[in-house]
């Protein structure tokens, strides 16, 4: 996932304004109106998403670090880490694909401090690892625990979406996404004895498998 900074045009020490003021900018330069009838519509389209992720991620962080400095006993403090910077780092722990280490991080933080964030995360590491029950479930929680944050609201909308039209558990029809891949159901298991019995009778035999 690129830097959310860079998407923008700001480093990581610019104000708030300067943040608001860059995404504004460039939500103005690819809005839809700008490209009506273009054909770089679909590709400003995919700008402006972009832009948007870049900036609900940053609000996020620093939001995330504004309630760690205001109220130092909340979230996790691990030893060297406060909640802002922790969170950060398994941020880009799971950017990288350093999955593991994620969890592992994520599991250390106790019970009673397990914020929204934490929820997005655990959501996050889920999904990138295809287990999309578990992603839905966390994304959701984060979601009802922060109902105006964006980014929350976005991924679990995202992956709600992409689990339309298929069985619970396999959203994505290509792999089995639950933490059971032994990558036959039920179903499969049903219709393979089906076509199995048609044969069959079809070779003279009596069905049920001759």
């Amino acid at each position: 996932m690129n830097n959310p900074y860079q998407i923008l045009g700001v480093d990581s020490n610019s104000s708030d304004d300067a943040v608001k003021a860059a995404y504004r900018g460039l939500a103005e330069k690819y809005s839809a109106d700008n490209y009506a009838g273009s054909p770089l519509a679909d590709l400003a389209e995919k700008k402006i998403k972009e832009i948007d992720d870049a900036y609900d991620r940053i609000m996020s962080e620093r939001r995330v670090g504004q309630q760690s400095s205001n109220d130092p006993s909340s979230g996790y403090t691990g030893p060297g880490n406060n909640s802002s910077a922790s969170y950060i780092e398994i941020r880009n722990l799971i950017n990288s694909s350093r999955l593991d280490e994620a969890e592992s991080r994520l599991l250390q933080i106790p019970a009673g401090q397990r914020s929204a964030e934490w929820n997005f995360l655990m959501g996050s590491m889920n999904y990138s690892r295809g287990w999309m029950d578990e992603a839905t479930r966390y994304f959701s929680i984060a979601a009802s625990m922060e109902p105006g944050n964006r980014e929350y609201a976005a991924a679990r909308n995202r992956v709600q979406n992409n689990s339309r039209g298929y069985a619970a558990g396999n959203p994505y029809g290509g792999y089995n996404t639950s933490r059971n891949s032994s990558g036959c159901s039920g179903c499969d298991i049903c219709t393979g004895m089906m076509c199995a019995d048609c044969l069959c009778k079809c070779l003279g035999g009596r069905g049920l498998c001759c």
